[in-house]
């Protein structure tokens, strides 16, 4: 696999290389997650899109280096390892926490004058808008009483108790690093921002998933699909829809 000059391997997972292909969407993991929950979007849009995805310390093979509990400092070091990745136009993809590091990556590029084209913001509310969930304070079973109630993870998986005690610190600390993020007042972006949000997502409202539109200076639209905080396991054929029409609508550009 290869890895541009800022990255090592650890960070940046490309599971369909496509080299020759015009854009590359960079994908960001939900708490929790892992650059593997992706696989199907990168199967699905390559060899068009080089979809690269973003691991994080404390998963998987990175399970032994400490974890980043802070979404600025998580996004500090992951816009380090995205450069060189730059060299043709990037769009950004979030979901839940994801969207946060998105944001918060996308508006370290532009301060380099080199920000994504667009930035899809997936199952999370707007940066300004906070909720006291304190759900990284709970105790183990309180935790995976919250990840049951998201259906994001895989039962059986809840069920393995040595699986269990792997995941669970880093449930926490993205736990802590969602939850502790404060917003800069008046924070933005000159990307366009796609807004999508399942129509009973407990953890984002309609209203808080549309105040995104606060947080960019270009154009902002919002996608309702039905279901709840992980609407997109369901719902990916339409969410893939919507990133072939994001693509097909841009010029083939090597930058």
């Amino acid at each position: 696999m290869s890895v541009s000059p800022a990255d090592d391997g650890l960070w940046c997972r490309r599971f369909h290389p496509a080299p020759e292909a015009a854009h590359r969407l960079v994908c960001f993991p939900h708490a929790g997650g892992s650059a593997s929950y992706y696989h199907p979007v990168s199967a699905a849009l390559s060899p068009r899109v080089d979809v690269v995805a973003v691991q994080y310390p404390g998963r998987q093979d990175r399970r032994n280096e400490p974890l980043i509990d802070d979404v600025g400092t998580l996004a500090d070091q992951v816009h380090h390892a995205l450069r060189g990745w730059d060299d043709r136009p990037l769009t950004f993809f979030g979901h839940s926490m994801g969207a946060l590091v998105g944001f918060e990556v996308a508006r370290r590029f532009e301060r380099e004058g080199r920000g994504p084209v667009r930035l899809f913001a997936s199952g999370r509310r707007a940066p300004s808008r906070h909720r006291d969930d304190n759900v990284h304070r709970r105790t183990d079973d309180g935790i995976i009483a919250e990840v049951r109630a998201m259906s994001g993870t895989d039962d059986r998986l809840l069920g393995d108790d040595e699986l269990i005690r792997m995941i669970l610190p880093a449930l926490r600390g993205d736990y802590r690093a969602v939850e502790t993020y404060r917003c800069e007042p008046g924070a933005t972006v000159d990307c366009p921002v796609t807004a999508l949000v399942g129509d009973s997502d407990p953890k984002t409202t309609v209203d808080e998933a549309r105040d995104w539109q606060q947080h960019t200076t270009a154009e902002f639209d919002l996608h309702v699909l039905p279901g709840g905080h992980f609407y997109l396991n369901s719902r990916a054929a339409e969410v893939l829809k919507l990133l072939g029409e994001h693509f097909a609508a841009r010029p083939a550009q090597r930058l």
